[in-house]
């Protein structure tokens, strides 16, 4: 697994969010915190991750549903 930080996280190292999103034949997306790789992994379906992101960089805030 290939672990990328997101564009959106801070450079000081206290907001960190890393992405697993080339996992084949998988229908998730591995989130982490980068200051703790050990930790516990969320587990986003893949497009829901797909529709957050869409709206994110569209400008609009996401949707609680």
């Amino acid at each position: 697994m290939n672990w990328r930080k997101s564009t959106y996280s801070s450079n000081n190292g206290s907001e960190c969010l890393e992405v697993a999103d080339n996992i084949p034949g998988t229908d998730t997306i591995p989130i982490r915190d980068s200051k703790r790789p050990q930790g516990a992994t969320l587990t986003i379906p893949t497009p829901s991750w797909t529709h957050f992101l869409t709206t994110i960089q569209a400008g609009e805030p996401p949707h609680t549903h």
